[in-house]
């Protein structure tokens, strides 16, 4: 008997899909005349952004860096002296030795102080109170008015030698002194005046808390944490971010600090020069003793040791700063 060969059977193939026939461009219709006058709206709203950017900010960055290597008073053209600003600076200026000194001091107070105030009020508010929104924009109010001439003015009242601070020492019967005219209390002043903003942190360090979930609370307690070991457990790990966050703002902004110690001390930076922040210095310089070339110098010191601080604080987060995706 002759076996038949297995016969193999093909699988049908699928069906072919039709092709669709690319339609031809017209020519000019990839810029219509619609998307050109979109393009040309959003140039023109531009425009004053750009006029902004390099009219106010990189030309004249740019020209201060020319000025810093030159003797400018305004009233001459300038005079090239290469890095005798910046040798004078660091060698030869003892006020300049001291101004530096006092704003370490003054970030060196402000920051910690404002960091721990707005965790501290952020971390009560948290706490469910009636009123929140009311609260809220009570602490937040004097972040937006603290950095004005008025508040300024206000401060300088409060704490003189008559003042209502040392009225309400009176009371308990303590002898009240010259805050703003005291060398050794003049900066505290200014650094409870900006400690005074600390608002702005605080919010958002409350938008901070908000997002932590009270599943790990919840899960603190089942284990028998208390109230301070979940804050130092879950709380303040869960907002080291938000801690670094702040933290830069406030340094870059506690350097550049002006407004306060102008007007407190009159633009004088006193007594003896213990209010004499390292902006008011450049300020007197710059306007007062027309000092243009030598002001340009100081800017751009200031600038490289922002920007130095900055860059180590960077590096140093990555020590501290926990992400949840870490």
């Amino acid at each position: 008997m002759v076996s038949q060969p297995d016969t193999l059977v093909e699988a049908p193939s699928p069906p072919s899909l039709p092709k669709i026939a690319r339609r031809p461009i017209p020519p000019g219709r990839g810029g219509s005349p619609f998307r050109k006058a979109e393009n040309r709206a959003a140039y023109v709203f531009l425009v004053p952004w750009f006029i902004g950017l390099f009219g106010i900010t990189i030309i004249p960055v740019i020209a201060s860096l020319y000025l810093s290597f030159t003797d400018y008073d305004i009233l001459s053209a300038p005079n090239w002296i290469g890095f005798d600003n910046y040798d004078k600076l660091l060698n030869r200026d003892r006020r300049f030795d001291n101004a530096v000194g006092v704003t370490i001091r003054y970030v060196g107070l402000s920051v910690p102080l404002i960091l721990v105030f707005s965790l501290t009020i952020a971390v009560a508010l948290n706490r469910g109170l009636a009123g929140l929104a009311i609260y809220r924009s009570l602490f937040y109010i004097p972040s937006l008015i603290g950095a004005s001439v008025g508040i300024g003015i206000l401060w300088r009242e409060v704490f003189g030698e008559r003042g209502i601070f040392n009225a309400f020492l009176a009371l308990f019967g303590i002898q009240g002194i010259g805050w703003i005219t005291n060398p050794h209390s003049a900066l505290n002043v200014i650094v409870a005046l900006n400690v005074w903003t600390f608002g702005a942190s605080m919010v958002i360090f409350l938008a901070a808390l908000r997002q932590i979930p009270q599943s790990y609370y919840e899960a603190a307690s089942i284990d028998g944490a208390s109230r301070a070991q979940q804050f130092w457990r879950i709380t303040l790990p869960l907002l080291t971010p938000v801690i670094f966050f702040n933290m830069v703002l406030l340094t870059i902004y506690s350097f550049q600090s002006f407004t306060q110690a102008f007007v407190v001390s009159r633009g004088t930076g006193g007594p003896i020069d213990s209010t004499l922040l390292y902006t008011l210095y450049l300020y007197q310089r710059a306007f007062v003793n027309l000092d243009m070339g030598y002001a340009s110098a100081m800017a751009w010191i200031l600038l490289i040791s922002i920007a130095a601080l900055t860059g180590f604080i960077f590096w140093t987060a990555r020590f501290w700063v926990f992400y949840g995706d870490r």
